[in-house]
């Protein structure tokens, strides 16, 4: 009994706190988070890239490689946790 309240309470306080995420940021400013992670993320993988190989077109291609990957990745990565109920 005290550990489907306990359980109660906290699925209370998910939804709240869901509620209260979803309320404090909008769609476009998570999709500008996004897209400017996305940037950060590939030009570390430009300047990685320039490091170790010394050339810099080969840096950029696989810049705009990763790039395109890590994004149809992640898209597919959603697609299947949004099939896992575990956790929700």
């Amino acid at each position: 009994m005290i550990l489907d309240q306990v359980l109660t309470a906290r699925e209370t306080n998910e939804k709240v706190s869901y509620k209260k995420d979803a309320n404090s940021e909008k769609a476009v400013r998570s999709i500008a988070k996004s897209i400017s992670w996305r940037i950060v993320g590939t030009i570390d993988t430009v300047l990685i890239s320039w490091v170790v190989t010394g050339a810099l077109t080969l840096a950029f291609s696989i810049g705009a490689i990763e790039l395109v990957t890590k994004m149809v990745l992640y898209f597919f990565h959603e697609r299947i946790w949004n099939t896992i109920k575990w956790g929700r």
